[in-house]
């Protein structure tokens, strides 16, 4: 929460953050400024990309996409394991960083502790003598935003030669992609070299189909566009991976083509990934992991990057060496019949990202008795997802000894065996409950039960501390004046 699309917001002068859950940004989103330098009007593409720690794979994707990555830190907040994470992205990228230090409006503000917390990162400031340009700034008053769009400018011109042919055929990567009820898979791609033009047969991983219409980030109408634009596009026969590349094809059968191809070969690696080949060495591991309980998962979200990010998040959970989870399918679209007789055969849960069901199919599911779960936040899918799996666990117990009672007595009864009179020493005698014997402070017999308890000629269910009862321990009569009767109850032990 250090700002970031506050900042784009100021800089869009729209306001996309009252939309968002929680306040955290759950998609990269794309949008184009137009910026004057020395009298030139340039534009820049800025994507959204999420600063949660839960979207390091949709981030390190957004820093392979970009020329120059502008790292946000709070001035009052400081580094934060996410702003590491974020820098190790972009340096990994060879993506040149500016720095914008914000919220220096807030109370407790310090940009020069930021400047000192960053040099351990490589990133010195230029007044420092380093070469990477720092620029404190509020996005909520717009103070120095438009220092900040010259630094960008001035890193690309310095560091990077940002050139593209525009008169070849298009080729990018696809930003973000969902599902829209009314007008089919919409992709936004950003166009990285060549100009994509409406009615181009394009490819987009293992999704194909012929450019119906193209939008802007405001939903305008759009012939062509040219490389860096960020641009939806529609058309597509079903909805890419956010990240993968695409392409134009010469025409639509080859397009299809290629995307077939793709297919199969990503059907084959699916395949060889569920298909286990057991050896003998393996077999023991086999053994031993048929005790391990797996929490199956089917994940359906409104885009692709959130069904990535909280697949990359589950599979993070850790709880113990006894339960795992096991995604059996992701998509991106509603809840439909499909998933819901998967998860019926596999007794898997679903959870729905920000969809839902029509009513057939939650019919369905209830019927079934597949339970759907609902989130529009990563963060509490994640917990409760961890949370069901300590539940997985299978309880532990522990002995916990209730009472010691002191034979003083033996009566003989042709009926019932021996019966022991005892003096209860300390706790609470219970019938039914398991007990041993202890001789000379040695347990002679363990798993004895108290089958009946009287005091004088009645039967009681209990005797406290200081009274004395008639105990019969069933079948078992070897006992002597002067045992004691221990009693013990198994209880569960909460797993931390």
């Amino acid at each position: 929460d250090h700002g970031k699309t506050r900042l784009l917001d100021t800089i869009r002068r729209t306001n996309v953050i009252a939309g968002e859950a929680g306040g955290i940004t759950q998609r990269i989103g794309a949008y184009q400024v137009t910026v004057s330098l020395e009298g030139e009007q340039r534009k820049i593409t800025f994507l959204d990309t999420p600063g949660h720690e839960a979207f390091t794979a949709m981030r390190a994707r957004g820093a392979e996409l970009t020329d120059v990555a502008i790292l946000v830190v709070a001035a009052d907040d400081g580094v934060m394991p996410q702003t590491v994470e974020a820098i190790n992205h972009a340096q990994a990228a060879h993506v040149p960083i500016v720095v914008a230090v914000n919220k220096i409006d807030v109370a407790g503000a310090n940009p020069d502790k930021v400047r000192g917390q960053l040099t351990e990162f490589g990133l010195v400031p230029e007044e420092y003598g380093g070469d990477t340009m720092f620029v404190d700034i509020s996005a909520k008053q717009g103070t120095n935003v438009d220092k900040l769009l010259e630094a960008v400018l001035l890193t690309a011109d310095a560091e990077l030669d940002l050139r593209a042919n525009p008169d070849m055929d298009a080729r990018g990567a696809t930003v973000e992609a969902r599902l829209d009820k009314g007008r089919g898979a919409v992709a936004t791609v950003l166009v990285q070299q060549g100009t994509l033009h409406v009615g181009d047969a394009i490819v987009a991983g293992t999704s194909y189909g012929r450019v119906r219409a193209m939008l802007d980030e405001n939903g305008k109408q759009m012939k062509e566009a040219v490389p860096s634009t960020p641009v939806q596009v529609l058309g597509l026969t079903s909805v890419p991976t956010a990240g993968d590349l695409f392409l134009v094809a010469p025409d639509d059968r080859t397009a299809r083509q290629i995307a077939e191809k793709r297919q199969a070969t990503e059907r084959a690696a699916q395949l060889a990934k569920r298909r286990k080949i057991v050896s003998l060495e393996s077999l023991k591991e086999q053994f031993a992991k048929s005790e391990v309980d797996m929490l199956n998962i089917v994940i359906k979200g409104d885009s692709s990057g959130s069904v990535e990010a909280l697949e990359d998040s589950l599979m993070k959970i850790e709880v113990s060496d006894e339960v795992g989870i096991q995604v059996i399918h992701r998509g991106v679209g509603a809840i439909t019949q499909n998933d819901v007789n998967l998860a019926t055969v596999d007794k898997a849960v679903i959870i729905g990202f920000n969809v839902r069901p029509n009513r057939q199919v939650a019919e369905l599911a209830e019927r079934e008795g597949v339970e759907i779960k609902y989130y529009s936040i990563i963060y509490k899918a994640i917990e409760d997802i961890e949370a069901s799996l300590k539940g997985m666990l299978k309880p532990e117990y522990e002995e916990v000894v209730t009472s010691h009672s002191e034979i003083r007595e033996i009566f003989r009864s042709s009926k019932f065996g021996n019966i022991a009179g005892v003096m209860v020493q300390d706790g609470e005698v219970k019938r039914g409950t398991k007990c041993r014997i202890l001789r000379n402070g040695v347990a002679t017999v363990n798993d004895l039960e108290i089958s009946s308890l009287r005091r004088f000629k009645d039967d009681v269910t209990s005797v406290k501390e200081g009274y004395e009862a008639g105990i019969n321990l069933g079948s078992f009569n070897d006992i002597e004046i002067g045992d004691i009767i221990e009693t013990f109850e198994m209880q569960e032990i909460e797993r931390k």
